[in-house]
């Protein structure tokens, strides 16, 4: 399955508390994704808590568009990506 890099910004900050609010809103995120066929691997947040980088397994962009719609999280960009780390060429 494709691997998506999207990018986005949040003018006043992504804030999800550390506690079992934090974790329930996440837990309805990765539900309403995989709906729609997509897997959220991981997150990358900037310092400011403004951008974030996340990291989606999901059959095509489209599908990457409706579940940041479903989630209402903002969407600047979307990046097909492939794997490369140090050990690649073993």
């Amino acid at each position: 399955m494709p691997r998506y890099m999207v990018e986005r910004t949040f003018p006043e900050g992504l804030q999800i508390p550390v506690s079992e609010e934090g974790a329930l809103a996440c837990l309805n995120v990765v539900g309403q994704n995989a709906d729609v066929g997509v897997t959220w691997v991981h997150s990358y947040v900037s310092d400011d808590k403004k951008k974030t980088f996340c990291v989606y397994d999901g059959p095509n962009p489209e599908a990457i568009r409706q579940a940041a719609n479903r989630n209402g999280l903002p969407l600047d960009r979307i990046v097909e990506v492939r794997v490369l780390d140090p050990y690649f060429y073993r």
